[in-house]
């Protein structure tokens, strides 16, 4: 029995317009993988705006890309997938400065941020309390910075492979701080899916971005290829780099100490009060 337009599920997901996410969903943005009786579209948007979107009204995606942090206050909307997340293993968002400087240093000045909802800005509150900080466009933070606007920046994707050119000095790597205090990788952001799917569709659909995720990595030349597009101010090697570090195993599924270290991350910033509602992690299927 043949399968008309009416048969056919649309499934929106959203996610942001950085190589690594194009790597992850290139087999659905490019028909490589298909589920019989669904259509994926895509919509890219900054991970900011996506945070907030997600937390607006009932969701406005069936999949979105969400910020960890961002997660307790669309919980009971959304569960997590067990895929499609990006984790830091040692590595992650650090704070950067035109002159070399103690992590002291950078508790008594202002930071220019990515975003509050950020998991960048929940790591830095956890690392330095209370410290002093101001939102600006993640791709505007290291002009900013090197204009004297901030004494230093928060920086998030390709900026962490690329900060140095500027002559820009790294104080904190927040992935490795994280590391170090807890023993678990730095969790920093992840795909929700819409609980009122339900269950059936929610497998279908978790099932496809794992096979998506699987043909990149096992198509990597024509995935970086399509990915290049995404790729801010990287060449091929660099990008390459890049989307190793967070498109890999970790990318098809967390493991338990990646799932443990998400409960830890909330629930360390909902104790600190950083987050202010109480988190309840339920991974989908």
């Amino acid at each position: 029995m043949s399968t008309t337009a009416a048969d056919i599920r649309d499934i929106s997901i959203a996610h942001s317009p950085d190589s690594d996410d194009a790597f992850m969903f290139y087999g659905l943005a490019t028909n490589k993988v298909q589920v019989p009786g669904l259509r994926f579209s895509h919509k890219l948007c900054d991970i900011q705006t996506l945070n907030q979107q997600a937390m607006e009204g009932d969701g406005v995606y069936d999949v979105t890309a969400v910020s960890f942090h961002a997660y307790p206050y669309i919980q009971n909307r959304y569960a997590l997938m067990t895929c499609g997340g990006s984790v830091g293993e040692g590595y992650g968002p650090m704070v950067v400065a035109t002159r070399a400087s103690s992590t002291s240093e950078i508790k008594s000045i202002r930071i220019a941020v990515p975003g509050k909802l950020t998991t960048a800005y929940l790591a830095l509150q956890l690392f330095s309390p209370g410290i002093e900080t101001e939102v600006v466009p993640f791709d505007e933070i290291i002009p900013a910075v090197l204009q004297g606007k901030y004494e230093a920046g928060l920086i998030i994707h390709e900026g962490q492979l690329t900060y140095d050119r500027s002559g820009l000095y790294r104080i904190v790597d927040l992935g490795r701080w994280w590391q170090q205090m807890t023993g678990l990788p730095l969790p920093l952001g992840g795909n929700a899916i819409r609980r009122s799917l339900g269950p059936e569709l929610i497998s279908s659909v978790s099932q496809a971005l794992r096979d998506s995720i699987q043909y990149a990595l096992d198509h990597r030349e024509q995935a970086l290829a399509y990915a290049m597009q995404f790729a801010r101010d990287l060449d091929p090697s660099m990008a390459d780099k890049f989307v190793g570090m967070y498109v890999n195993e970790r990318t098809l599924d967390y493991g338990a100490d990646g799932k443990e270290a998400i409960v830890r991350l909330l629930d360390m910033g909902y104790r600190a009060g950083v987050i202010s509602v109480e988190p309840r992690v339920e991974f989908a299927g």
